[in-house]
């Protein structure tokens, strides 16, 4: 027996149209050595789309690619992810399991998960969504798994969370879910959620992985990832066997410069590049400028000296000027950042939880179709629930 394992498509995520373009060709590169290997089912454990209501372009393109699979007689079991979900229900993955494209294996009866059965393999398959900021948390506290750990036969498990036990070091503050939060004693455990590569047994559960993103989604991901992947996962007698499979479309080149005691006005001539033409170009500037601003930096003309790549970006995130007011300025990503922020000045185990839930509470945004009472009743429900921590 084969299977894909997919997540974190993030289909429509990028604003460059031509970075969207590649993350949609990425995930059909993926569906289609899928096929080629002859797999028997694809899991795409959740954020199919980058927002659960995506453009209807998107839309008719990966319905397109479903009904060929549909006529290959693949069949893709699925979970919504936290990009995915909508309160309200609308949401596309809801639409193409109406439609008989997919197979949403999070089904709830009697506070019991239900398993969905493939046809070819016997295979039993079941999983629970993921929600912003972690808060599906709550749900699988409140769900009875007693009818899971007693199945027989080979299960999978798909889900869409960051488990604390594997947490990087930057997801400090981010709200995650202890391995011990899932049901036991299942053969494969299906995830998505954080974007990096990980499979591994864990004793009384069973292979855990992550399979990484199928396109990176962000300037940082393209500079560590270079390009996106998925599992093709080999069963034989009850053994996994992980293959990861890189998505590569596009050569991706990272320069970083340091400007350290440079002038604004000379920025443009220090910066040389070397064969560019058709690759994604990643241009990240750092140091401190000795005169002018970060704004008098020639960037259209540093541009058009990179015309012939596919795509150009940078980052400016680590440079700064001697002429604007300095600041005690934190460097890094978002996740460093705030964490940083977050240890110089909260202290105490209490204040830290409780500062971590209501950023989390606060953060809670108004899902498409949503009545304003609705969403204002919810995050005040969300922030009430914080009395459980005293």
């Amino acid at each position: 027996m084969r299977f894909a394992h997919l997540s974190d498509c993030h289909i429509g995520g990028w604003r460059d149209p031509k970075l969207r373009d590649l993350g949609l060709k990425s995930f059909l590169k993926a569906i289609e050595i899928s096929v080629n290997s002859k797999v028997d089912f694809i899991l795409i454990a959740g954020d199919l789309f980058d927002t659960a209501i995506p453009q209807i372009e998107l839309i008719k393109k990966v319905a397109e690619i479903f009904r060929e699979l549909k006529r290959s007689k693949i069949p893709i079991y699925i979970i919504p992810g936290s990009h995915d979900f909508s309160y309200s229900g609308k949401t596309m993955i809801e639409v193409f399991d109406k439609a008989g494209l997919v197979t949403n294996v999070m089904k709830l009866k009697n506070n019991q998960l239900q398993f969905t059965i493939d046809e070819k393999t016997d295979i039993k398959l079941v999983g629970i969504y993921g929600r912003k900021n972690g808060f599906e948390v709550e749900d699988y506290k409140k769900i009875d798994f007693s009818n899971l750990n007693s199945e027989a036969g080979f299960k999978i498990f798909l889900f869409h969370t960051l488990l604390t036990e594997l947490k990087p070091k930057e997801f400090e503050i981010i709200e995650t879910s202890p391995i011990s939060l899932l049901p036991k004693g299942f053969d494969y455990y299906a995830g998505g959620h954080p974007h990096f590569v990980y499979g591994k047994y864990h004793e009384n559960y069973g292979v855990i992985a992550y399979p990484g993103p199928t396109f990176p989604n962000n300037f940082v991901e393209l500079e560590k990832l270079k390009v996106g992947s998925f599992y093709l996962v080999e069963v034989f007698e009850n053994k996994l066997k992980l293959n990861s499979i890189p998505l590569k479309i596009k050569e991706v080149i990272s320069y970083t410069f340091n400007l350290e005691g440079c002038r604004a006005e000379e920025v443009e001539e220090k910066l040389e590049f070397g064969d560019v033409i058709d690759k994604i170009v990643l241009l990240r500037l750092e140091g401190k400028l000795s005169f002018g601003r970060i704004s008098d930096i020639n960037f259209k003309k540093i541009f058009k000296k990179l015309e012939s790549s596919y795509v150009s970006l940078k980052n400016t995130s680590k440079l700064i000027s001697e002429e604007e007011e300095i600041f005690d300025m934190k460097l890094g990503s978002i996740q460093e950042v705030e964490t940083e922020v977050f240890n110089e000045f909260v202290s105490s185990e209490y204040n830290r939880e409780f500062i971590s839930r209501l950023i989390l509470s606060l953060s809670l945004t108004k899902e498409d179709g949503e009545r304003n009472v609705d969403f204002e009743n919810r995050l005040l429900d969300e922030v009430g629930n914080l009395n459980e921590i005293n």
